[in-house]
């Protein structure tokens, strides 16, 4: 992360978006922790800001956790309990920053024990990590609770896939109450982190609409052995900074993921792609007001669910 320094994290932000009670759950309330914790955000952001300053990567790790969390039976903090949907294909070796958030935790315990939920900690410190990196900053509701169970079965069902068709994607997210705007705009979070060329290598053997110039990188990054499967390939040209540069790779017929480009082979999605692709600021507005409808999928609240002392087990 180039060279910055704490005080530059209490700069208002350039993109400022609120939005109304209207856009979240109505159990959720924007002043949740305002007198229980008054220093949730600050403890948050200083903790992702550190992570992010000593491995880049972890900002993309952040918001895919949220977003894997929320697509498996809701915003419950499930994806960090140990075993369950941890061990599912799509985190199984590829999911990251658990360790983040038990320091986040950590911290916040010592602050104001036993307040703060697990799942709210994930899904304010995926705010931070876009924030962190120069993309919108959006106002959030609290007042999670954490979820009882995991399931790897359902992760393996419900999680989008890199290699499902764009109907299949489409459905998947149509099932958590998100349309097709939400599946472009959430899409640009590739805009963030790398993918493991084991993910990547069925693309280098499908030559018909790749960008040539774009192939040939793909395959020095990730070349057809077994012993780079590991390897990391960039989703974007700029994977450590939050721009709309995802969606000009696309229109250039260079997006990393099958799944990815695939949103050009549709002409509402695509014509979405090419609209933010032009239009940054659009992008960013968009994309904080479908994570906010994200962060509301099958919320727990009340006295419902838990507030989980440690994030990797049940009390």
């Amino acid at each position: 992360m180039e060279n910055h320094s704490l005080p530059k994290l209490h700069i208002a932000p350039l993109f400022c978006l609120l939005f109304l009670t209207s856009l979240v759950n109505c159990q959720l309330n924007y002043t949740f922790y305002d007198d229980s914790c008054p220093s949730l955000t600050k403890i948050v952001r200083y903790g992702v800001w550190t992570a992010i300053a000593n491995d880049t990567r972890m900002a993309a790790s952040l918001l895919r956790l949220h977003f894997h969390d929320c697509f498996v039976n809701g915003c419950d903090g499930s994806v960090l309990l140990d075993g369950g949907e941890k061990n599912a294909l799509p985190n199984l070796n590829s999911a990251r920053g658990f360790e983040i958030i038990d320091s986040i935790k950590s911290n916040l315990e010592k602050a104001c024990p036993g307040v703060v939920s697990c799942t709210d900690v994930l899904t304010l410190a995926a705010r931070e990590a876009v924030y962190l990196t120069g993309g919108p900053y959006w106002s959030l509701a609290f007042g999670r609770r954490d979820g009882l169970t995991t399931s790897e079965t359902a992760a393996n069902e419900q999680l989008p896939g890199p290699f499902e068709p764009l109907d299949n994607i489409t459905r998947k997210f149509a099932a958590k109450g998100l349309d097709t705007k939400d599946v472009v705009v959430l899409s640009g979070g590739h805009t963030l982190g790398f993918a493991q060329c084991g993910v990547v290598k069925p693309r280098l053997f499908d030559f018909a609409g790749l960008d040539a110039s774009f192939l040939q990188s793909l395959q020095s990054t990730c070349p057809n052995r077994n012993e780079s499967n590991s390897n990391l390939a960039p989703l974007d040209a700029s994977s450590s900074k939050f721009d709309n540069v995802y969606y000009k790779l696309l229109v250039n017929s260079s997006g990393l993921l099958r799944s990815d480009q695939a949103l050009m082979s549709d002409n509402v999605t695509g014509s979405m792609v090419v609209g933010y692709s032009k239009f940054p600021f659009l992008f960013y507005k968009d994309f904080g007001a479908s994570m906010v409808k994200m962060a509301g999928i099958g919320v727990i609240t009340g006295s419902n669910g838990d507030v989980r002392k440690n994030c990797r087990v049940v009390n």
